[in-house]
């Protein structure tokens, strides 16, 4: 089962965490470890809805919508970038969330953006941290080509989508940065879809999603990196966004990082092969010393 919990992020944003439990563990707080799952750019809570089934089976697991996602709360629409749509609002929430619901130490395990929050946590608040997997994100800075790439991209989405299976197959398909079918990643964004008056559009904004990564696109993170003390797993798909140079680099800079790498699989690699996604998971959660009491 899901349970909805609301949290107050940075600057009283209201934001939407969702509790997956087993139903036995529905009417008494549950002692388990505590993990939480962050979803990358323009993604949702429910976008963990597999990995979290099997996770619940013996840890206390949340998802967070965050900030201008999924049935969290919009920044308001004049709002600075750099304040309400920046790195430490992200970070800020994700930390609101750890300690309202009482997650500590908490295991984080963050897709694309979501794993750069996690491992900015991570590196900011220890003490809230036991461990971090971090999904398909890369540690150099992507640059201004990107962000304008990205601009590009989104002018061609054909939106409103006629039906949410159209979008499905427009992001799977026809999109032209798809290469080659990927029914992962039309599963991934026609589940950001809702229908709205005249068709099929998604939860977000795009221009706050370009703002959200303008904030963080430019620069590099591999300081903060360096500064995560806590067992991490740095997970890449064979065909994903993180090359597997940077990875294994990422891995010597970090003082306990482990790796793993998953074939056949693209950025959404959690949608793409999930019985691989559990089993190069499970070993390293298994792993993880016990909280001393």
């Amino acid at each position: 089962m899901v349970q909805r919990i609301d949290v107050t992020g940075a600057e009283g944003v209201r934001l939407a965490a969702w509790q997956f439990r087993e139903p036995a563990a529905a009417a008494e707080a549950d002692p388990r470890p505590g993990v939480l799952l962050l979803h990358g750019l323009m993604g949702r809570a429910s976008h963990w809805a597999g990995t979290a089934h099997w996770l619940a089976e013996r840890r206390r697991v949340v998802a967070l919508d965050q900030r201008g996602h999924g049935h969290s709360a919009r920044p308001p629409a004049g709002a600075a970038p750099h304040t309400a749509l920046g790195r430490e609002a992200f970070v800020a929430d994700a930390e609101a969330a750890v300690e309202q619901l009482g997650l500590a130490p908490v295991t984080l395990i963050g897709h694309s953006m979501g794993a750069l929050t996690a491992w900015q946590l991570a590196a900011r608040r220890p003490d809230l941290v036991a461990a971090l997997v971090i999904c398909d994100m890369r540690a150099s800075a992507l640059g201004a080509a990107s962000q304008r790439e990205w601009e590009d991209w989104f002018r061609l989405w054909p939106l409103p989508f006629p039906s949410q299976d159209a979008a499905r197959r427009w992001f799977g398909e026809d999109d032209p940065r798809v290469e080659r079918p990927d029914p992962g990643r039309g599963a991934f964004f026609a589940e950001v879809m809702h229908e709205a008056a005249d068709g099929w559009r998604p939860f977000f904004s795009r221009r706050q999603m370009l703002r959200a990564r303008e904030t963080w696109v430019h620069d590099a993170h591999w300081e903060e990196l360096a500064q995560v003390r806590c067992p991490t797993l740095v997970v890449r798909g064979l065909d994903g966004e993180l090359g597997r140079a940077e990875a294994q680099e990422m891995v010597r800079v970090l003082p306990a990082g482990r790796y793993a790498e998953i074939p056949d699989a693209g950025h959404y690699l959690h949608y793409d092969q999930p019985a691989a996604w559990r089993a190069a998971l499970e070993p390293f959660l298994d792993d993880i010393p016990a909280p001393t009491p």
